[in-house]
């Protein structure tokens, strides 16, 4: 995690032509560049286009809203952009593109750094990094090594499920170190989720009660009101286990349940996360993935007083697809920290509001010394951490309303964001390139955390080819899911002592 300026780099991009480079990649360098954080770098956009370098940067002035809101830096910006059009299926392809690189460089005293950042759908990762390797852009950089480095970013997913990831993997690792492999999630470069680290390890008030002696329960939300828009063709094959669960979910778990890493470096964090996916346990039958899962899909609604489609009605979907767009998931972390205290994940599409958090529900005292008495929020000690929007915390508690008895309400104490430092939050990408460029791979995945994903993750995919879906949809548009999600808190005496009878929130 860097504050470093990143100077006489070459970053190149496969897919420049498509809606990431153009949304968040180079918006985010731009950004960058005018808080003077990236300096005489070269900027190279691939695509399949025949374009020269006016028709590349008249395509990206329609993509990137600050070329019209602030046309004065973008146009000194753009000095260090280029184009190259090509293909990414033959080795020739990357040998014209070598040379394109070096006479770019050449021309411009660079010293062929390089970062290669692969924008582009998964079937073409491993085909890209053994071309880079055939054609002499890349080759394994060990720590003897002293030349001018390479480095590989890699976007999601990594693979579909174990057996894929260890191929890609496979075919990546043998054309380059593991250490010049940065697999993207850009959760990660949250501000809110990097707070996670700051808020548990840079406090000593939370710390002692951040286990299963005091916490109940996590709740983690990813709730998103927007469908699947012109996605069907991909989310047909991915869902929402694959599209949001498996990497940026798991992130915040991980994140959340972790102990504290021995130092504040890469490796360290890395490792305590990887401990908390090889904790947690694995279904080891089809009725422990009945019990610990629930899946759904939208149907027609409405949110925000507008009439949406259903999941079967949106563009290139099969209108008897059994795709979940929802999930909600049980899962346990077998450690010390964390035994019998459910984390307990929900994600869908469509649904009421737009919404990241994580909510640990703390326990209820243990003698309940207000029997008799009005008590509003009998639960009321709930910690909740805004990852978007409304970046924050809250910390929620019971207190004596005003006035004769005693009577106990639940108030809270708020912290935002922008109120507090009075700034916007920068892009997650705008900090991930920044640390792909100087060689800080914290907030990146490992080969061994892919991989304990996946292994979690594959048993419950497996289930679910065997196991008969729900009748779908079984939740409307403007909802908040099936209500079969409910079932995965303990309910009447099922309910240990000292936990509280909550549900999913709301907001």
């Amino acid at each position: 995690m860097t504050n470093d300026v990143v100077t006489n780099a070459t970053l190149v991009f496969f897919g420049g032509t498509g809606d990431l480079a153009g949304r968040k990649l180079i918006p985010a360098l731009f950004n960058n560049w005018q808080q003077k954080r990236l300096r005489d770098c070269l900027i190279v956009g691939i695509g399949r286009r025949a374009k020269d370098r006016d028709e590349y940067l008249q395509l990206l002035d329609g993509k990137v809203g600050v070329a019209q809101t602030d046309p004065a830096d973008w146009k000194e910006f753009t000095k260090q952009l280029d184009y190259h059009q090509g293909e990414i299926r033959t080795e020739e392809d990357f040998k014209s593109l070598r040379a394109k690189l070096e006479s770019l460089e050449k021309e411009r005293g660079l010293p062929g750094k390089r970062l290669f950042y692969y924008a582009v759908g998964p079937q073409w990762f491993a085909p890209i990094t053994e071309n880079l390797a055939a054609s002499g852009l890349l080759e394994k950089q060990g720590p003897d090594y002293k030349g001018p480095w390479t480095r590989l970013v890699i976007e999601k997913p990594y693979g579909t499920d174990l057996a894929s990831a260890k191929e890609l993997d496979r075919r990546i690792l043998a054309c380059a170190d593991e250490e010049q492999v940065y697999r993207i999630d850009h959760y990660l470069g949250k501000e809110t989720v990097q707070n996670l680290l700051a808020f548990r390890f840079a406090n000593g008030l939370f710390e002692p009660v951040w286990n299963q002696k005091y916490i109940d329960s996590v709740q983690i939300t990813v709730s998103e009101s927007l469908g699947i828009g012109n996605r069907g063709d991909y989310y047909e094959k991915a869902g929402a286990m694959r599209d949001m669960v498996i990497n940026h979910m798991m992130q915040l778990v991980c994140l959340t349940a972790m102990e504290p890493p021995a130092r504040m470096n890469a490796k360290s964090i890395r490792d305590e996360k990887v401990k908390v996916l090889q904790a947690v346990r694995v279904p080891q039958s089809l009725s422990e993935v009945e019990q610990s899962t629930v899946r759904g899909q939208y149907g027609p609604g409405t949110i925000n007083g507008e009439s949406v489609p259903g999941y079967r009605e949106e563009g290139d979907t099969d209108p008897n697809s059994t795709t979940p767009s929802f999930v909600a998931l049980r899962l346990q972390i077998d450690t010390w920290r964390w035994a019998h205290v459910p984390f307990l994940l929900r994600h869908g599409k469509r649904m009421a509001k737009r919404g990241t958090e994580i909510a640990i529900q703390f326990r209820t005292p243990p003698l309940s010394l207000f029997r008799g008495h009005e008590i509003c929020g009998h639960c009321s000690n709930m910690l909740v951490l805004r990852i978007q929007p409304k970046e924050g915390i809250t910390l929620y508690f019971g207190a004596k309303k005003p006035g004769a008895g005693m009577s106990i309400s639940t108030v809270s104490m708020d912290f935002e964001y922008e109120r507090e430092f009075h700034e916007s939050i920068p892009e997650a990408y705008q900090r991930l390139l920044l640390d792909a460029l100087v060689g800080d791979p914290t907030l990146f995945t490992r080969s061994d955390e892919v991989r304990a994903q996946w292994t979690w993750a594959d048993a419950i995919l497996s289930a679910w080819d065997e196991i008969p879906p729900p009748k779908y949809p079984n939740y409307p548009a403007g909802g908040w899911g099936p209500s079969a999600a409910e079932s995965l808190f303990p309910q009447g005496d099922e309910i240990p002592s000292g936990s509280c009878p909550v549900g999913w929130r709301r907001w």
